[in-house]
């Protein structure tokens, strides 16, 4: 633990949170918690209560990424419903505080798994597979939400979600490729076939964008338990099959190259296409075009890829020997291309 980090500056933050009424006890302190590769997460406390505080990274910000304002938002919407968060504690989405946004919660004690060694370490495969129902059942009572009953109504467009998402994504490819990219040619192979094949949306829900193991927290006691749901800074309105197919592509084996040892991508874990019907069931919803989502999935995380190796040429904060995942482009687009032409 430490009264100063980079990126964060605690007397400012110390004076905030008096300045906004939280109550406060003896000095503050921070620590970095480590698994992020985009936003910056800190634990914070003093010596009464904790708190965790995500603001962007240093370097490297890509635009409609990084958002504070929609993380808080969303999560202070959530509080009273089925599905599971950190209670919104305090944020600005200027520099007025210490130089950057940032969105502060209150911290949940629990299990984060992010390695296959983590994931092990719950127990046997009928301990993750109730985990992984559980998982599911939240990502499933997230869609359920009514927006408009929770004050989200809107915090997104309601309909064009995919065409937005195709547009965009490819977008960010510009900015965060190399020079002379060995996959751009197949990055706009993926995306021109995207763009022709985009089906109507299902529905509108609310979407977390990049639901996972390890963007939640775990009872310690009890695995199939999900405390809060965390990383919400890809959440918006948009269509629930998009965020069910993006947690499917998240299994694929290639999630190791960018996250080394991924608890999502362990064998430990039920297939793609079992997690996928495990959704179906849990939401009552068919999986229509579920090819494209699957497409649109893994072209999504290859860009995710190549963002995270962008800031780690830039010194974005990042995780280190990360300047790399994005060799993991080729084969994931490759990955979506196979999916479109099935």
């Amino acid at each position: 633990m430490t009264i100063s980090l980079e990126g964060l500056d605690l007397a400012a933050l110390d004076r905030h949170l008096r300045d906004v009424g939280i109550p406060r006890s003896g000095e503050l302190w921070a620590e970095l918690i480590s698994g992020g590769r985009s936003n910056l997460t800190f634990l914070v406390g003093d010596n009464e209560s904790k708190w965790v505080l995500r603001r962007p990274p240093l370097h490297g910000l890509t635009p409609s990424a990084h958002d504070m304002a929609r993380e808080y938002r969303v999560v202070a919407a959530l509080a009273d419903t089925p599905v599971p968060v950190a209670r919104a504690v305090t944020m600005r989405n200027d520099d007025s505080v210490g130089g950057a946004p940032f969105q502060m919660v209150e911290y949940v004690p629990g299990l984060v798994v992010r390695h296959a060694d983590d994931l092990e370490a719950l127990g046997d495969k009928e301990t993750i597979s109730g985990c992984v129902d559980a998982l599911i059942k939240v990502l499933a009572d997230l869609h359920a939400v009514d927006p408009n009953a929770v004050g989200l109504g809107d915090f997104g467009k309601p309909t064009g979600y995919l065409e937005r998402q195709v547009r965009r994504w490819g977008s960010q490819w510009d900015l965060v490729k190399r020079e002379d990219d060995p996959f751009d040619a197949d990055v706009r192979r993926l995306h021109s076939a995207l763009a022709e094949a985009i089906p109507a949306q299902s529905r509108t829900s609310i979407v977390h964008g990049d639901y996972r193991i390890d963007n939640t927290m775990l009872d310690v006691d009890d695995a199939t338990k999900v405390l809060a749901v965390l990383d919400w800074e890809m959440s918006t309105l948009g269509d629930p099959i998009s965020d069910a197919a993006l947690m499917c592509v998240y299994r694929h084996p290639l999630f190791n190259v960018i996250h080394a040892s991924s608890a999502w991508a362990s064998p430990l874990m039920p297939e793609a296409d079992d997690l996928a019907q495990r959704y179906s069931v849990a939401a009552e919803q068919s999986l229509g075009n579920w090819d494209f989502y699957m497409a649109l999935g893994y072209f999504k995380v290859a860009i995710v890829a190549a963002g995270i190796a962008f800031r780690a040429r830039m010194g974005g904060g990042v995780a280190l020997d990360t300047d790399q995942v994005d060799q993991a482009v080729g084969p994931l687009m490759a990955e979506g291309l196979n999916a479109l032409n099935r």
